[in-house]
């Protein structure tokens, strides 16, 4: 009877189909990774959402400053155009009262005499007496406090027809309260058909006779 041998080998191991070794190790990695990226791409976006909002605010609220600014300043632009208005009318009447000044005699102090004493004076230096025909110069001339000068007034040819004595006729006035009154009929007043500025009451004007004592203005001839 013949042997029968037989070798037998011991069987190869299959390999699992179940990793859990460092394939499986790699692909948790990995999606640990996406995890992260995700949130941190929401985080940038929810940033970014943020910073847009901040910024449309912000510019909103430039935008509001720079407005309100802008107002502001044509404001005081026009403020400023407005005071240099003012300072140019000032300007103006500074010079017109100072060629005011230049035109009139200082009051004279030394001498009174009557109306027609007071105008040969006023000749005599080149000048007449003074024919107030504007607010100015009523306004400079009420600076001559106390005094009561002589103007060149009068209604000598024509009673109640007040010239002043450069032939105009007498359009602007500042005459008292019921003046002129032509002595207002009394004897002791007599004939008033000359004018003063009562400068040391209230600057307005008041016939009076010719013939009182009074000092008076000159008024130098163009």
């Amino acid at each position: 009877m013949e042997e029968i041998s037989a070798i037998i080998e011991p069987a190869s191991p299959q390999h699992s189909t179940n990793h859990t070794g460092p394939r499986s190790s790699k692909r948790s990695f990995h999606s640990v990774e996406y995890l992260c990226l995700g949130l941190l791409s929401v985080f940038l976006l929810v940033g970014l959402i943020t910073l847009s909002v901040l910024y449309h605010d912000s510019a909103a609220d430039l935008s509001t400053v720079k407005e309100s600014l802008a107002e502001r300043l044509q404001a005081c632009n026009n403020e400023l155009s407005s005071m240099k208005g003012e300072r140019d009318q000032l300007k103006a009447s500074l010079d017109e009262m100072t060629k005011e000044r230049d035109r009139l005699e200082s009051l004279s102090k030394q001498k009174s005499g009557s109306w027609d004493e007071g105008r040969e004076d006023c000749k005599g230096r080149g000048a007449d007496l003074v024919v107030i025909n504007s607010p100015e110069e009523q306004t400079f001339l009420s600076r001559f406090k106390g005094e009561n000068p002589w103007i060149g007034l009068n209604d000598k040819e024509n009673e109640g027809t007040w010239t002043w004595v450069d032939g105009t006729p007498l359009t602007i006035s500042y005459w008292e309260n019921i003046q002129p009154d032509n002595g207002g009929g009394s004897p002791q007043w007599g004939e008033e058909d000359c004018a003063q500025i009562r400068t040391a009451e209230s600057t307005h004007w008041n016939d009076i006779s010719c013939t009182t004592s009074l000092q008076w203005i000159c008024e130098k001839l163009p």
